[in-house]
């Protein structure tokens, strides 16, 4: 449970450090590094060396440990975005890469599927690209992708969540059928798409050119990011970063998305961990957290808790807390918004439309986990 010095360095700068009990998310934070990577992080901070070739030798690490073709360390999934959509546009063609994010005379249409529209695709646009609708609220076909593609068509964008697929939408491996055979190049959304391990570089395995990766799923700091491709993707994409725009002397667009040589070597140090780690430990000591939530909770009135038993991706287990208002004489809006006020303050998930709380135990220190527990079952005991 928080000490005496919990929070400390935030509470210098006048701020409120908080009980992490909505997961990686970006607004908290997004990250602990691990020993592995701070370790790594400390080391790398003794010398320097040229930021081009620590990209290209970190890459070739991150591919053999994800067994992909190519990689590369970005500032975040967002940044690999970006410079995915970039490298799509401007290819190894120095004018127009510093041309972006003006794309006259450029391929500039980024297709993605009516239904997969997300919070995220914002990130596309970044690199000056138009992103074109295809397919319906209801549901994408093969024809719909088929008709969208033209003469600007830069590439198809996929939105991949492995935990519930799109029933309605048209699959990752029709896209990259459809795309491939008009010669355009398919990039995956997968920041969180993790684990199982195959799930890390597997849809480049399955043909598509690009996948975007967030490092701080796994350890890394949260401003690392990972692109994962072919080798001639990748080696386009490098040449819209920082390190290039200053090694190169082109001015490409990813200049303000820079990373530190040490934050380049944690998330290589982040990968070779995840790959190589005992994630039967890491998935039983998640639902002993659970547990730990769940146990003051149980038999008061109004109140369900259970776990929820998703191993994919980046987040396992969890619980989902439904509470009766009505019997409870609190909604669940009521508890988190009571949680987060309270000392210390504690962040659950509570989105628009649901009628369920969304307890994570990713971010959550030695202890804080019954600490969640027990201030809801002293909220909801009135």
């Amino acid at each position: 449970m928080p000490g005496s010095t919990w929070g400390d360095i935030y509470k210098e700068l006048g701020a409120r450090p908080v009980v992490n009990a909505l997961g990686s998310v970006t607004m908290l934070g997004g990250s602990t590094p691990i020993p592995e990577v701070k370790e790594a992080m400390e080391r790398a901070n003794g010398a320097y060396i040229p930021m081009m070739e620590l990209e290209e030798k970190a890459g070739e690490a991150i591919a053999r440990y994800t067994n992909v073709p190519a990689a590369y360390v970005t500032s975040g999934a967002g940044s690999a975005l970006t410079l995915a959509t970039a490298a799509f546009m401007a290819g190894d063609d120095d004018e127009k890469i510093q041309q972006l994010p003006d794309t006259s005379g450029m391929r500039n249409e980024i297709l993605i599927q009516k239904r997969q529209r997300y919070w995220y695709d914002r990130c596309l646009q970044l690199a000056g690209a138009r992103l074109v609708e295809f397919g319906s609220a209801e549901r994408t076909t093969r024809q719909d992708l088929e008709q969208a593609l033209g003469p600007k068509t830069a590439a198809v964008h996929y939105y991949a969540v492995e935990r519930s697929p799109d029933p309605f939408a048209l699959s990752l491996q029709e896209t990259i059928e459809i795309a491939h055979a008009h010669g355009v190049p398919v990039m995956v959304d997968a920041a969180g798409q993790i684990y199982p391990l195959e799930l890390f570089g597997k849809y480049v395995r399955m043909g598509a050119d690009i996948q975007c990766v967030a490092a701080k799923y796994l350890g890394a700091p949260q401003s690392t990011g990972l692109a994962l491709g072919t080798r001639e993707a990748i080696r386009k994409l490098g040449l819209q970063s920082f390190a290039a725009y200053e090694g190169r002397r082109v001015r490409g667009i990813g200049r303000p998305q820079k990373i530190d040589r040490q934050e380049m070597v944690g998330a290589v140090a982040a990968v070779k961990h995840w790959m190589t780690m005992d994630h039967e430990e890491r998935l039983a000591k998640a639902e002993r957290q659970s547990q730990a939530i769940i146990a003051p909770l149980r038999g008061i009135p109004g109140v369900k808790a259970t776990m929820m038993d998703n191993i994919l991706g980046h987040q396992p287990y969890g619980v989902r807390l439904e509470v009766d208002a009505r019997v409870a004489r609190l909604s669940a809006r009521d508890v988190v918004d009571r949680l987060k006020a309270g000392d210390p303050p504690i962040w659950t998930g509570l989105r628009d439309g649901e009628d369920h709380i969304t307890i994570h135990v990713f971010g959550l220190n030695e202890g804080e986990d019954r600490l969640v527990g027990e201030r809801i079952a002293a909220l909801l005991r009135g």
